[in-house]
């Protein structure tokens, strides 16, 4: 994998990691759930993408990666929709 691909993988693991800490910094403050499922959502898909950079042979839609990756949007919308429901 060239080197500027593994470079944005790991910026975009990043920014995936800012965004959770700063969900969970909300949760913190507001024990809301909705804030939870949204961090966790996000560090979920900050380890599936450095783990994707750190493969020998990455590819964005294997099964492993493209379901990690199905899994943190599912977080997503059911953090919305148990926010909805109440």
């Amino acid at each position: 994998m060239p080197a500027l691909n593994v470079m944005l993988l790991g910026a975009i693991a990043m920014s995936c990691v800012v965004a959770g800490m700063f969900f969970l910094r909300f949760w913190q403050q507001s024990h809301d759930r909705f804030f939870l499922l949204f961090a966790s959502s996000f560090f979920l898909e900050a380890a599936n993408r450095a783990a994707l950079a750190l493969s020998s042979h990455p590819s964005d839609g294997s099964p492993m990666f493209y379901g990690i990756r199905f899994v943190a949007f599912l977080l997503i919308l059911l953090a919305i929709a148990d926010k909805n429901r109440n």
